[in-house]
């Protein structure tokens, strides 16, 4: 039970990942596009150099800011996945503790009737 209840938690925040990273991605284009026509005209007067050297053109300009808000984002979402998995490992460490406490007390008790069995035994 507790092994479909992980898959399918790992699969709804897999899942909630893919749709958050594409969402904020959309949200960002959005946000980039309903800036005023200065700002996309000064994105575009800009003068960046790709690897030869020579000027980048407008549309290779935009690829580039989009994969690097992308990747931005990834690195957002992915110290949050992070943070999820770190608090779901803490409750199953705690359960992990509380069960070997149980094994701990129950191997005592199972020592405790051994001897006792041994004591009855030799009284025969």
């Amino acid at each position: 039970m507790k092994t479909r209840t992980m898959l399918e938690l790992l699969t709804l925040s897999s899942g909630i990942y893919h749709f958050a990273k594409e969402a904020q991605l959309m949200d960002k284009i959005n946000e980039l596009s309903d800036k005023s026509k200065d700002g996309i005209n000064k994105v575009a007067s800009e003068s960046q150099l790709d690897d030869n050297g020579n000027e980048m053109e407008f549309i290779d300009k935009i690829v580039l800011k989009a994969n690097q808000v992308k990747e931005e984002l990834e690195e957002i979402i992915e110290e949050q996945v992070v943070k999820i998995y770190k608090k779901m490992n803490i409750a199953h460490m705690d359960e992990i503790r509380a069960l070997n406490e149980k094994v701990t007390k129950a191997d005592k008790e199972i020592a405790l009737l051994e001897a006792r069995l041994n004591h009855l035994e030799l009284k025969k």
